[in-house]
């Protein structure tokens, strides 16, 4: 297919005369697309034409939208409604006088490590520096002592305490 200058002449007025690309291309005959109609619109620099007086209507202004409330300055609805919006939660000090300091003599490599000895792991497992904590384990033979047991095993009370706080100052 090829632009000859009668078909480009006949493309301008059948495109000022207001017909759609594809009634501009069933026009010109077979072998000319609605796409080849778009693009030869473009390249002449025709996309622009003037609108009708059925096509111009007087705008309308819209109603505002009914704004919802939101939380912590962040909307709740639309394709973000589900995105988790991490908060930090301000973990519980312990008294310093409950926090156990073992020192790095007492620490047990994992050879050192006997069945009554703490196994908290400290430090990084990749490194040579990492130990286990080797303290004197709980006496109902639990694997961490009296410190790291308090730790691990929270009661389900404290759990859903830290639990609701979070969801408080997250919807807060």
């Amino acid at each position: 297919m090829s632009w000859t200058d009668e078909r480009v002449e006949l493309l301008r007025k059948l495109w000022s005369d207001g017909l759609s690309a594809s009634q501009v291309a069933a026009e010109l005959g077979p072998g000319i697309t609605r796409n080849a109609v778009i693009g030869k619109i473009h390249r002449l620099g025709l996309a622009e034409r003037a609108k009708t007086a059925s096509a111009q209507r007087p705008r309308v202004a819209k109603a505002p939208r009914p704004t919802h409330p939101r939380m912590n300055g962040v909307s709740s609805h639309g394709n973000l409604a589900l995105a988790f919006a991490p908060h930090a939660l301000a973990a519980p000090r312990r008294a310093p006088e409950e926090e156990v300091v073992i020192p790095i003599s007492e620490r047990v490599t994992l050879m050192e490590l006997r069945e009554s000895m703490c196994r908290w792991p400290m430090g990084d497992p990749t490194s040579a520096e990492f130990r286990f904590c080797g303290g004197k384990s709980t006496i109902g033979g639990g694997p961490y002592c009296a410190y790291h047991a308090r730790v691990a095993y929270q009661p389900a009370q404290d759990r859903r305490r830290a639990r609701d706080q979070f969801r408080a100052q997250r919807y807060a």
